[in-house]
């Protein structure tokens, strides 16, 4: 059964693509600068810029997206160029929670103001990678890996999600806690983000799909 499109407006999916960067790397360095931990997609390269200091968070979360990209390649058994563009995305992403990182400090911290940063950055999060999922265009490797692991392995896409989000959180857990003694960058916004993030996202892609659709010069 075709769905009708007449009704819906067309967005360029290179313009929600940058649109989804942008909040994306905000809403990880907001919720980290909440209080209420990291988001579990940035917790691993987190936990390596702790344990390794010498590399800011930004390149450790390149350096992770390049191994998930590979991860990706290797499940398909073949090289797939786009993956390469996704991690150009991937890369421009680390250096702009880099450049959110620079000025986050600014923001007033008081617990009222905390709660209120981290539900921001759980919404950003989650119309960030709705719009990644949908916008036909190379995407962050941290968005595309569940994404893509989905359809190789036949799999619902939120049963993914949690899945990789919550082994990310495990491998946080055991990295700081080994070398740093104690747990560090997890909270529990993280936790709550890892258990609930891949079904609002879907419920989230879901209204946009009733509202929007795209185009890309990427699109088949």
């Amino acid at each position: 059964m075709k769905v009708n499109t007449t009704e819906k407006t067309s967005l360029r999916g290179e313009l929600a693509l940058i649109v989804a960067v942008i909040i994306n790397s905000f809403g990880v360095v907001l919720m980290l600068y909440s209080g209420s931990g990291i988001s579990a997609i940035s917790s691993v390269p987190y936990a390596f810029s702790e344990v390794f200091p010498w590399l800011t968070l930004g390149t450790w979360t390149y350096l992770f997206q390049g191994l998930l990209v590979l991860s990706l390649m290797i499940l398909r058994k073949r090289f797939v160029p786009i993956y390469l563009f996704s991690f150009v995305v991937g890369f421009c992403f680390g250096i702009l929670v880099d450049v959110h990182e620079a000025w986050i400090s600014v923001l007033p911290q008081t617990l009222p103001l905390r709660v209120l940063y981290f539900c921001i950055s759980y919404l950003l999060i989650s119309i960030g990678i709705a719009l990644s999922n949908r916008c036909k265009m190379p995407i962050v490797p941290t968005d595309l890996f569940p994404r893509e692991l989905s359809s190789i392995i036949k799999v619902p896409y939120s049963k993914v999600k949690v899945c990789f989000d919550v082994i990310c959180l495990a491998v946080t857990f055991l990295m700081t806690y080994c070398f740093l003694g104690h747990v560090k960058g997890l909270g529990i916004g993280t936790v709550l983000a890892a258990f609930t993030l891949g079904k609002v996202i879907g419920m989230v892609g879901e209204q946009m799909d009733k509202k929007w659709m795209f185009t890309s010069v990427f699109e088949k």
